[in-house]
This record gives C-alpha cells, sequence and structure tokens, in this order.
C-alpha cells in the first residue's frame, strides 16, 4: 500500500503484522541524451510495484534528491541535482526516528546509485545507513531512558541476536541490484544495463531516438538495450526483493 494513502487503521494493522515498509532511494543525474534523469529512483519505484502486487508492503513516497555528484557531467543543461550526503544524514535520522515512533520495526530503504560500491558505501546509501543507526540509537534512549543496553533486561541480547532478533535491523539500507547479480546481469551508467531495465519498467522514460546523440564511453552500449533483457534482470530484483522484504 501507498503510505499516503493508508488510513489509520491500516497503518495499525501493517504494525501489527509487521509489514516492511520500503523507501525508493535515488537521485536526479544526468543519464546520457537517450534517457531520463530519474532512472535510479524509477528503477526502485517500478520494482516495488511489482513487488506490491506479490505481497503485503507499505511503499512511502520516494526521495529523489539524494547526492548524484557531478561526477557523469556538470549540472548545467544536464539535469544532475546534487544534495551531499553531510545534508541527507539529518534528513535520514529525522525520517526513520519518525517511521519509529509511528510504530515500524521493519524498514528498508532500496537504493540504485552508485551501488557497485555499496559495500564500501558512496555518499546517499552512507547517509541512510548512518542515519537510521543513529534513529535506532535515539528511539531507544528514549523509549527506555539511558543506560538501556547494560541493564539486566537485556541479559539475553547475545542469544537472541544469534536468533535473528536485533533491533538494529528495524532500519536496513539495501541495493535495486546485489552483489549476487554480478555477472549474471550488466551493471552500468546509462548503458545496455540500465537502458534495458527501463525499457522493461518504464519505457517512457527512454527515447531510442535519441541514442545517436550521445557521445560518453558509458552511454556506447546503450543502442543495443531490449526490455527483453531488462526483463531478466527484473527477475532476479524481484528475487532479492522477496528475500529482503518479508514479515
Amino acid at each position: 500500500m501507498r503510505y499516503e494513502l493508508m488510513l489509520p487503521h491500516q497503518i495499525r494493522q501493517a504494525i501489527a503484522e509487521n509489514w516492511p515498509v520500503a523507501l525508493p532511494l535515488g537521485v536526479l543525474e544526468y543519464h546520457g541524451e537517450h534517457m531520463a534523469v530519474g532512472m535510479d529512483t524509477l528503477a526502485v519505484i517500478k520494482t516495488l510495484e511489482l513487488f506490491e502486487k506479490e505481497r503485503d508492503v507499505v511503499i512511502l513516497p520516494p526521495f529523489y534528491y539524494g547526492a548524484a555528484s557531478y561526477a557523469v557531467a556538470p549540472p548545467e543543461g544536464t539535469g544532475s541535482v546534487q544534495v551531499g550526503g553531510n545534508q541527507l544524514a539529518p534528513f535520514g535520522e529525522e525520517l526513520f526516528y519518525s517511521l519509529l515512533r509511528v510504530g515500524f520495526r521493519n524498514i528498508h530503504a532500496i537504493i540504485h546509485h552508485q551501488t557497485e560500491n555499496f559495500a564500501a558505501g558512496m555518499p546517499t546509501d552512507l547517509a541512510f545507513k548512518t542515519a537510521g543507526r543513529q534513529a535506532i540509537f535515539r528511539f531507544l534512549e528514549k523509549q527506555r531512558g539511558e543506560g538501556w543496553w547494560g541493564s539486566e533486561t537485556m541479559a539475553d541480547y547475545y542469544a537472541g541476536h544469534a536468533a535473528g532478533e536485533n533491533f538494529f535491523n528495524w532500519v536496513q539500507v539495501h541495493p535495486l541490484m546485489p552483489a549476487a547479480m554480478n555477472g549474471k546481469y550488466p551493471f552500468d551508467h546509462a548503458g545496455i544495463g540500465e537502458t534495458s531495465l527501463m525499457l522493461a519498467l518504464c519505457p517512457e522514460a527512454v527515447d531510442a531516438a535519441r541514442f545517436a546523440d550521445n557521445t560518453s564511453w558509458y552511454t556506447a552500449s546503450a543502442k543495443d538495450a531490449s526490455a527483453e533483457l531488462g526483463d531478466k534482470g527484473v527477475a532476479m530484483i524481484m528475487d532479492h526483493l522477496r528475500a529482503i522484504l518479508k514479515a
């Protein structure tokens, strides 16, 4: 369900049943002359819309204003919008803290931007990872008081942790395309891989007539994209979403 359309009794049901809450997280960034600047975020939104048909999930309004950076192209005339990680982290903390206060304990931000470096982290995902941890610590301290972890009520912490009970999992950040997809689907920027995803998920975001206007190395393979290839990538992404978005 879309969070902005939910009624209070539906929110209470989602909390009681521990539905996953998904934040489509991304950027507005130049993706060549042939593709929409919102590609990274659109890929998350469109796959979550498919997931929504299979399972109960709360989909938050998407956040497009991540750290695109100007590494690909300067913003003038190309459309890239840059908001630095230092500005994103406070926003993310307030958002996650608020969602925890609402009652959600199964919160996931999903990103498709610079995630070939997800293990080490890049500005947007690092900002939201930090924000999630800060929000959890802040929430637990408010809820349980200082010294909450050291109290006798937490004596079974490590046993519970080993059993998978970990309140630091209340907020998680994931790449849309997991590392397991490496070598199985092209990971690129505005090339055959991303263009094929858009052809499969959001064809209105691609204008094949503009392929010839591209002059960058990273767009050279875009002309070979197809919806059929994109469907293969979508299938792998859906398997990933099924694995991480569980009640």
